[in-house]
């Protein structure tokens, strides 16, 4: 009871912040009114049962709390008779919209810094407490509270409206962005001991799926949804017994889930024809290729590589393009690898990137330059602070 109690007021949480933020504006205050709701039904409902309405009974309690809260600190300014216009009726009947939607966009506000976004993200709309986000992103709790409080007062400075906002084609890619990170973040830690965080992704992958529910027309939100999917279904297979790192062409392909797999398929299948097609969907379609790839050695790479190419012509990212030197590699070759490596090794955007001295090390294995390989393992080992991914490549250098 009490896990399926959980479970329904996180999906109830951005649904009923939108409804207060709405109504009464405050986002900061409202959002401490809705965490002292969500805390009265997490100790209430397991014991007296879940009401008929779960939404209004938490939007009505939320709106109680709200209104103390202005009722306080506007007395500070001697303005009850303003709130006093603001108090809730019990009998008003709730409206049945979900904004969730405007507060994603409103939480991604162009005025706040990634990692604020990040944040205040998962803690308005994924309903996660400060502790949880702070330890996902390992950091003190004190500066994750720092950070949330940052965030709502740059968005209250800014004066935005909770309302879509007029460029909102264009504000959905920051939104959809936010979301890829936070999976990310869950799937390939960049820090600390552990190569993946599950709960992080799966909150990612959470928030994908709503966004899904709200625009299911757009072939981004469903491309971005799909990728999450294929590459999660990896996920038991990434690594060892002791938590080692296991790359994609050495995993028990046995492992993946097939239900993500299929699900993440039919979802790309589906969106590439409706057009037009981004780069998340390029993406997903990539990342299709490998998972209905029966072995490592059946990968088809030369349809890798012509995604790639129509994936570069959208995007300028260096990441993309390293990725392209592997699928390049891969269908042709070691040595035109590392031709096509060699016009992306000045970007200074991945100089000092882990992945590109990486992927050099990798390259020059296959080609016969043991030395070079070892020493480019062992100076990406030195770049990248995620420990499994240290052990690992520290482990290629001692091999050869």
């Amino acid at each position: 009871m009490a896990a399926a109690v959980e479970d329904l007021l996180r999906e109830l949480t951005p649904q009923v912040l939108g409804a207060l933020v709405r109504r009464y504006g405050h986002f900061d205050t409202a959002e401490d009114a809705v965490q002292e709701a969500l805390l009265a039904a997490a100790q209430q409902w397991p014991v007296d049962g879940v009401p008929d309405s779960p939404r209004g009974w938490l939007i009505t309690v939320a709106s109680r709390r709200l209104t103390d809260l202005l009722r306080r600190e506007q007395a500070r300014q001697r303005r009850e008779d303003r709130v006093a216009q603001w108090a809730t009726d019990p009998s008003e009947p709730v409206a049945d919209t979900d904004d969730t939607l405007v507060l994603l966009f409103m939480c991604c506000h162009p005025s706040l810094s990634p990692a604020s976004q990040i944040a205040l993200t998962l803690r308005a709309v994924g309903g996660l407490t400060t502790a949880e986000i702070a330890r996902a992103f390992l950091v003190p709790e004190a500066t994750m509270t720092r950070r949330i409080s940052r965030a709502k007062a740059s968005v209250k400075d800014s004066g935005a409206r909770f309302a879509l906002p007029a460029d909102r084609d264009e504000r959905l890619g920051a939104v959809l962005k936010v979301v890829y990170l936070i999976f990310n973040e869950g799937y390939a830690s960049t820090t600390g001991p552990s190569l993946q965080r599950v709960e992080l992704a799966a909150e990612g992958i959470r928030l994908a799926r709503m966004l899904h529910r709200l625009l299911p027309d757009d072939g981004e939100v469903a491309g971005l949804l799909a990728l999450m999917l294929l590459t999660d279904a990896r996920r038991p297979a990434r690594t060892g017994p002791l938590g080692e790192l296991v790359p994609m062409d050495e995993q028990d392909r046995s492992l993946w889930i097939p239900e993500l797999i299929q699900e993440g398929v039919e979802l790309i299948t589906a969106a590439l024809p409706r057009g037009p097609v981004g780069p998340y969907q390029l993406q997903a379609a990539i990342a299709a290729v490998h998972d209905e790839a029966p072995t490592a050695a059946e990968t088809d790479w030369a349809q890798i590589v012509a995604l790639y190419d129509v994936l570069l012509q959208q995007v300028d990212n260096p990441m993309v393009a390293l990725n392209q030197v592997v699928a390049v590699a891969m269908a042709r070759g070691a040595d035109d690898g590392l031709k096509l490596l060699a016009t992306i090794e000045g970007d200074e955007r991945i100089a000092s990137d882990h992945r590109l001295s990486a992927v050099r090390a990798h390259l020059l294995e296959i080609s016969g330059d043991v030395a070079g390989a070892r020493a480019a393992y062992e100076e990406a080992a030195d770049r990248t602070t995620s420990l499994p991914q240290q052990r690992y490549l520290y482990e290629r250098a001692r091999r050869l």
